[in-house]
């Protein structure tokens, strides 16, 4: 190949000038060249310097070696690799052949595509021209379809609005009032509102056309909806009817009493008036005409105070009278006629007068319905006043609650309940205001109180504040009532006449009983409450039978049966607390003090009227300190009460046993009083026998004593016959 010859040209070249470099300090100059040999040296000298620092020059002239030697090795070095180059160079020949004609090939392709992509990018100018125009169309007509869309929209919604369907006419005209009715009243209202309310409805020319058609619409709706309301309120009229079954088959059609207010407020404040008078009051004729002619005769009937009226008429046949204005406290058994009264009134129903008994269940039957007047009629059974009162003001805040229910969703109006319940509540106060001005029965005006109480919390409870101002009004009444029998009966025992109050009996006296069953039924009506005022009340009333008893006391002629008397009264009033299981309260506490202290009276009584000698001595001659009573007595001053003593003891003690049996009507209070009695006589007895020891020769009686085991035995013995 001619690569290489033209390379060893060339490297014989680059040696053979390098050999002139090297030998040309050896030839001849001329000036130019001495001026450039100057400067090669200068070059050199300059070179010289740069490589003076140089590390590799300094370690070849370290090591000695000349600088032309090395750059012969150098060259030589160079010369082989260039060799080596070229002999891969050859090795890869048909490689770089190959090479170059797949990058000729490969250009031609290039070139090619060059062109294709040119005419490409040329056609897609073109196609983006077109695109931008109709993208330019497409932005116009899909404003354009917006703009008709919009105006579409505005023209259909008006269309619909504006427009009255047959099938619309029919209804409102032909058809009943039901479901379908009140939908179609529904659509008929907006479409009044639409064409009332919006301006440019009123200067479109569709409305000439359309307006009288809905005015039309309009009168019939109003017209047909007054006769169907008004027939509706006629039916409250019928004979057993239910009125708030009625009233909730009417709340469907509630929607008619909302497009009368929105339509024709002079129709609705008709029916409104119509309701009333159904419901309250009977309409007056005069200057009635037209469709008003309807109202007279579905008002006429005054629905809910007949009803009440009817209801309170029913309730008097069942009431039974228990307490009179003599049925006082203090008032004499014989002056209350109770003797001839009981052909009259059960005898159970005068047992009432003062005890509470069962007639505390109708606070238990609060929740209970109101009563039916026929079926307890039929039963022949009677009922005192509280329980018809309950029922009667149970039926009323029912009624009530339904009412104002119906008022509030039928007319959407909580005032009209005062307009409507005003005749029922009148009818109902004018019947218990005539009840309770004659009404003497305190226990059954405080079971009053208390279901008035209790109906306020329902009425809490359902959240109806409609008989709030009523309610209140009837606890306001009853109270100051309750106030004036109770004093009543409190004037009763401060003023009775003892001389004919007075029995010659020692057993509990018949106004103990009555005392004490008024006491235990107030204070357990008022064990919830806690009524402060009522507690003063019974504080007054306890310290005037105990004034009584005190004074018809004194009646007996001898101490012991006065103490007898109170003991059996104090006793007999306790134990009528405690069964009342009202725990007494003060009351019972104070009478089982005073109790407590005349059982103590009456023991030394007893004790004193059997063993009176026995009793002094121990009392005056001896102490319960040895030292200061030994030198008291003598052998002559306690032999006759020892023997005494042994004698009689068990003897006295039978008659003290049959003394409290027949004195005390309560045998457990009697045994109390006998073991009271029996162990202050030990005691007592005790005191003389340690007397007896430290008398002087009292040895001698021993004989006679009677042993502190055997009293201690009979002391049980009696114990054990209760």
């Amino acid at each position: 190949m001619e690569v290489i010859p033209a390379a060893a040209a060339a490297h014989d070249g680059q040696k053979q000038r390098f050999d002139l470099g090297v030998f040309v300090g050896d030839l001849p100059l001329d000036d130019d060249d001495a001026a450039s040999d100057n400067e090669s040296l200068e070059g050199l000298q300059q070179e010289l310097e740069d490589c003076k620092n140089d590390q590799e020059v300094a370690n070849i002239l370290a090591n000695g070696i000349k600088m032309r030697d090395y750059t012969k090795g150098v060259e030589n070095s160079i010369r082989q690799v260039e060799l080596d180059s070229i002999q891969d160079y050859i090795t890869e020949s048909e490689n770089l052949v190959l090479l170059h004609d797949q990058i000729s090939d490969c250009d031609n392709i290039l070139s090619q595509m060059e062109t294709v992509l040119t005419g490409f990018q040329t056609e897609i100018g073109s196609i983006s021209s077109e695109i931008k125009v109709l993208q330019e169309k497409s932005m116009d007509m899909g404003l354009k379809l917006r703009n008709r869309k919009a105006a579409e929209s505005k023209l259909s919604k008006f269309v619909e609005d504006i427009i009255v369907p047959p099938r619309m006419i029919d209804i409102i005209v032909d058809g009943e009032v039901n479901d379908e009715y009140m939908k179609t009243l529904e659509i008929l209202s907006k479409k009044i509102k639409f064409i009332e309310a919006d301006s440019m409805v009123k200067t479109s020319k569709a409305l000439k056309d359309v307006q009288p058609e809905v005015e039309r619409l309009r009168q019939k709706a109003v017209s047909k909806i007054f006769e169907f309301i008004i027939q509706k309120f006629y039916a409250l009229r019928k004979p057993k009817t239910n009125i708030q079954i009625l009233q909730q088959s009417v709340l469907k059609y509630k929607y008619t009493i909302v497009f009368l207010k929105e339509h024709a407020k002079e129709i609705y404040a008709e029916v409104r008036t119509a309701y009333i008078d159904t419901m309250n009051k009977p309409v007056n004729n005069e200057g009635m005409h037209g469709h008003w002619s309807v109202i007279i005769k579905a008002v006429h009937m005054v629905v809910l105070s007949a009803h009440f009226r009817a209801y309170i008429q029913a309730l008097e046949k069942l009431q039974l009278d228990i307490a009179t204005s003599t049925d006082l406290l203090g008032v004499e058994t014989r002056s209350t006629g109770y003797l001839f009264s009981i052909g009259k009134e059960p005898l159970k129903a005068r047992s009432s007068v003062f005890a509470l008994g069962e007639r505390i269940n109708v606070l238990k039957d609060i929740e209970q319905p109101a009563l039916i007047p026929h079926i307890s009629e039929a039963k022949s059974q009677k009922y005192p006043y509280e329980v018809l009162f309950r029922s009667l003001q149970k039926l009323l805040i029912d009624t009530a609650t339904s009412e104002y229910l119906f008022s509030d969703d039928f007319f959407g109006e909580e005032s009209l309940f005062q307009d409507i319940f005003a005749g029922p509540i009148q009818v109902v106060d004018e019947y218990f205001d005539a009840v309770l001005l004659n009404c003497y029965d305190a226990i059954g005006i405080m079971l009053m109180i208390r279901i008035i109480h209790q109906h306020q919390l329902i009425m809490f409870k359902r959240r109806i504040p409609c008989l709030d101002s009523y309610l209140d009004k009837v606890n306001m009444s009853l109270w100051p009532r309750f106030k004036m029998v109770f004093d009543l009966h409190l004037s009763s025992l401060r003023n009775a006449n003892i001389k004919t109050l007075w029995e010659d009996d020692v057993h509990p006296h018949y106004v103990t009983r009555r005392y004490a069953e008024f006491t235990a039924s107030l204070v357990h009506l008022n064990v919830e409450y806690g009524d402060g005022q009522l507690d003063l009340n019974l504080e007054r009333l306890r310290m005037a039978i105990e004034d009584l008893l005190v004074k018809l006391a004194k009646m007996f002629p001898k101490p012991k049966m006065q103490t007898v008397f109170l003991i059996n009264n104090y006793d007999l009033t306790i134990a009528i607390l405690k069964e009342a299981g009202t725990e007494g309260g003060k009351t019972q506490l104070h009478f089982e003090e005073v109790l407590k202290s005349n059982i103590a009276i009456y023991v030394e009584e007893v004790l004193l009227e059997h063993f009176s000698d026995l009793i002094k001595f121990v009392k005056t001659r001896t102490s319960e300190d040895p030292a200061s009573s030994s030198d008291k007595a003598n052998i002559g001053d306690v032999e006759p009460l020892v023997k005494d003593f042994a004698n009689r003891w068990k003897a006295a003690i039978e008659l003290m046993h049959k003394d409290v049996i027949t004195s005390f009507s309560n045998f457990l209070c009697g045994m109390e009083i006998l073991k009271a009695a029996l162990t202050q006589l030990l005691l007592y007895y005790t005191r003389l026998t340690e007397c007896v020891k430290r008398v002087n020769g009292g040895s001698v009686l021993n004989k006679d004593l009677v042993s502190i085991s055997s009293i201690l035995y009979e002391i049980k013995k009696y114990s054990r016959t209760f």
